[in-house]
């Protein structure tokens, strides 16, 4: 009879010693790397003991995948042991971890990272691309037990859009607008996320350089760098310190409508009348800057208060604004509706298109939360500097 039970336990400590050698090979690159590295072998010889005891024990194996890819962050460039073996075997934890409890989030969102740290290993080859297909589907699971989680939908759209620069050409561009999509969403939970903001921007620069390339008609070049660049200078004013954010803004600052940060096609009642009818709305342009949304008159100008009459303008300003949102209230003329709450009342709007909405709810979104962050002057420069 052959002995099963011992038969399988030698294949289990032989399997894990792998992991438990792969940690205690790294060596740290400097004397902090050392004590730390010290410290993730100790704890990795818990998660082992913990995993002898109870091999049900999904936490065990998760943190034991933690440790693993910490200590893959630790490994000298220049030694022999492998960044990549220790990634892998935290990846085979997880997949252990998320085996035995298949709810585990953060298993999934790490599990995700230490994929992508594998595939960005790998150059633009088709391991790599199978890698970030991997690290995507992960990340879609991560955001699925836990939608509320900004981060991992920014990986999400990082990850689409490193994998945007391996696939075909007519791949490339639903991936991109996948990516798109993923960033936008993470602002909209988390307004002041900096990161996926300039993410979103890089992402539409480069599909404005496509679309410079392949002239497709349906789509202006012109337009995606000057919404490239409201994102780009959005983060900049929520964290002027990033040099990133400010060498990026010095490439795209020109693409704006300056002094504006936008410029674009609204559909407005008349100033004095908020319930006109239909026909008594006006489609006109309209200009946002750090102050506000505002009406701009035939020559491109907002309006002087004396030319005017009396008639207010259409001017939102940026401190009175309650909330942004699209708008579906049946009363409105056909088109995409938006909504500005205000702290004076509610104000309609509709734009040309949904996705001219989505641009300007997301430019409007933007100013306010830059002002709630008391950098309104940071982004005055921007536009008028």
């Amino acid at each position: 009879g052959v002995d099963i039970v011992g038969e399988s336990m030698r294949q289990f400590s032989s399997h894990h010693d792998v992991a438990m050698e792969l940690i205690n090979s790294v060596t740290g690159v400097d004397e902090e790397g050392r004590s730390r590295q010290r410290i993730l072998a100790f704890a990795g010889k818990r998660y082992l003991n913990a995993i002898e005891r109870n091999p049900d024990d999904p936490d065990a194996y998760y943190n034991w995948a933690l440790v693993l890819q910490e200590s893959a962050d630790n490994v000298d460039p220049n030694s022999g042991s492998s960044k990549d073996a220790l990634l892998e075997e935290a990846c085979k934890k997880y997949a252990e971890a998320t085996r035995l409890c298949p709810t585990l989030y953060d298993a999934y969102y790490n599990w995700a990272i230490a994929i992508a740290d594998r595939a960005k290993i790998r150059g633009r080859t088709k391991e790599a691309e199978d890698l970030w297909r991997l690290a995507i589907l992960n990340y879609e699971k991560a955001v699925q037990l836990n939608w509320n989680s900004p981060q991992a939908l920014n990986n999400w759209g990082l990850g689409l859009q490193e994998l945007s620069a391996i696939v075909p050409a007519r791949e490339k561009q639903t991936i991109i607008k996948t990516a798109i999509s993923k960033f936008r969403v993470a602002i909209q939970l988390q307004f002041d996320f900096h990161r996926a903001i300039y993410n979103l921007g890089t992402v539409l620069y480069g599909l404005a350089e496509d679309t410079m390339r392949s002239g497709r008609p349906d789509v202006s070049p012109n337009e995606l760098y000057s919404q490239s660049a409201i994102y780009v200078a959005a983060a900049h004013a929520l964290k002027p310190s990033y040099s990133v954010y400010r060498s990026a803004l010095r490439l795209v600052r020109l693409m704006l409508p300056l002094p504006y940060l936008k410029v674009g096609y609204l559909t407005a009642p008349p100033a004095n009348n908020a319930i006109a009818p239909h026909t008594d709305w006006e489609r006109s342009q309209f200009v946002l800057n750090h102050e506000g949304l505002q009406k701009a008159d035939a020559s491109g100008q907002p309006p002087s208060q004396s030319m005017d009459r009396g008639r207010k303008p259409t001017r939102i300003a940026v401190e009175d604004i309650v909330s942004v949102s699209a708008s579906a209230d049946l009363t409105l003329p056909p088109g995409a509706g938006l909504c500005v709450d205000t702290v004076h009342g509610p104000r309609f709007l509709v734009a040309d298109s949904w996705e001219a909405l989505d641009s300007w709810l997301d430019a409007l979104c933007l100013v306010y939360t830059i002002f709630a962050r008391g950098k309104s002057d940071v982004l005055a420069g921007i536009i008028t500097g």
